[in-house]
């Protein structure tokens, strides 16, 4: 079954700007491990930015350098870089068009942030019949408080995984993820 690596938001937003991911500690250098082993395997890998439509929002400006995909993502071998304006990667996007006409079946997420993006997106997935992996530890989020309350990081990611594994995606570590692909 031919498969993709969606790389989802990793843009400096959540490095420099003012969402810095806080969980869990090594989502990045995960994300750079998924896409080495992905290009290794000609796994096609696709990267997903978010440009905010409210241009009264500072976050996701495009053009700006928040927008920008994080260099080390945009240094490796990718196939097409797909923009989005709302959290689930395939609303008004052209990504569902591009995985059936390349025969993808089955799609691994990872990226920012792991309750939002990530998840909308992997519930997609499963919505319009893609097999999905959803890399635990390649994906990120920061503690939430907002007028409805206060949740952590941590809290909020395994939330967001059990979820995922009752019904959306098979959750797996990026470590069995790259050495499922051996089987390949």
């Amino acid at each position: 079954m031919k498969k993709a690596l969606m790389v989802i938001d990793v843009q400096n937003e959540y490095f420099d700007g003012k969402l810095p991911i806080e969980y869990p500690e090594n989502s990045f250098e995960n994300i750079i491990m998924a896409i080495e082993s992905a290009n290794k395997k000609d796994i096609p890998v696709i990267l997903i930015q978010h440009t905010n439509s409210n241009i009264y929002s500072p976050n996701f400006k495009k053009g700006s350098k928040e927008w920008e995909i994080h260099e080390k993502v945009l240094e490796k071998d990718h196939d097409i870089i797909i923009e989005k304006n709302l959290p689930g990667s395939f609303t008004k996007t052209q990504l569902e068009s591009y995985l059936k006409e390349n025969d993808i079946k089955k799609v691994a997420i990872c990226g920012y942030m792991t309750h939002m993006c990530c998840d909308t997106t992997a519930r997609q997935a499963m919505h319009l019949g893609f097999e999905v992996e959803f890399l635990n530890d390649a994906t990120g989020t920061r503690d939430v408080s907002n007028y409805s309350g206060y949740i952590s990081a941590e809290k909020l990611h395994t939330a967001t995984l059990i979820i995922q594994a009752m019904k959306f995606s098979k959750v797996i570590s990026t470590e069995d993820w790259v050495r499922s692909l051996e089987l390949i």
